[in-house]
């Protein structure tokens, strides 16, 4: 059995810290862990899972762009998946995509953020250049039009669509951490998106499975509950995928 992972020690006074559960999701689902730029990973991990099983449903967990060279090819391959995949795919926003959009919206007052964390190499792979990691008002603005108009409105509006979480029986998809003493259904986007300090260190005591990226991990893991897929594809050149199904946790990494 999966589970029986231990946490606190010594404080009986506390409720029992044991995860006891099994993954009991409705169908077989594979997760796939933050792409950022790395389009020739996702490609060869596409193509090991369709081989293995060509109607898995999929679920992309976010931070498809940024820091990687081709975060323009990863977003189109990903846009045409729906239509190109036997299976149903379900794509999660990462906070690298809140950034990115941030960034359309109101230049001027996001591209600080943006550019810093990886957004100049995703205006590289749109043929934008030219904009210093700090731009004035100006600057922003002039490199947010050029941007859309490498996008797209389609490839915006797919972007703008992408969901924070999905569910499959007892197993919850998010990109970056859930607050672990709240109901799935009641958590706010931003530990959805950015992480919460707790959800490392407090076990659920609801049964409930989150897979997750965003946080970089040496090797993917389940540890009470939670499992762990974002082993760095950007910088590692390993990009993983989670396969769970009843009662079982695999992992394949590209």
């Amino acid at each position: 059995m999966l589970g029986k992972l231990f946490g606190w020690r010594g404080d009986k006074a506390r409720p029992p810290a044991i995860f006891d559960a099994d993954p009991a999701p409705a169908e077989p689902v594979v997760a796939i862990g933050d792409i950022h730029g790395r389009d020739d990973l996702l490609a060869r991990l596409l193509d090991r899972i369709g081989a293995d099983d060509p109607a898995v449903a999929l679920v992309f967990l976010g931070d498809y762009v940024d820091r990687g060279e081709h975060s323009a090819a990863v977003l189109r391959r990903l846009a045409r998946l729906s239509a190109d995949w036997s299976g149903p795919v379900t794509f999660l926003m990462g906070n690298h995509e809140r950034m990115m959009l941030d960034f359309l919206a109101t230049p001027a007052q996001s591209a600080g953020r943006w550019l810093r964390s990886g957004g100049l190499q995703t205006l590289a792979s749109f043929a934008v250049g030219g904009i210093a990691e700090a731009p004035g008002a100006e600057e922003a603005s002039a490199a947010a039009a050029r941007l859309r108009a490498a996008m797209g409105d389609d490839l915006i509006g797919w972007l703008d669509g992408l969901v924070l979480q999905y569910a499959s029986g007892n197993v919850h998809f998010v990109h970056a951490a859930a607050d672990p003493v709240l109901p799935m259904a009641a958590q706010d986007p931003r530990a959805l998106l950015w992480g919460h300090p707790a959800f490392a260190a407090t076990l659920r005591q609801d049964g409930q499975f989150v897979v997750h990226g965003h946080t970089v991990v040496d090797a993917p893991a389940v540890t009470a509950g939670r499992v762990a897929v974002d082993t760095g594809a950007w910088f590692t050149g390993r990009l993983t995928a989670a396969r769970i199904a009843p009662g079982e946790i695999g992992f394949v990494t590209c």
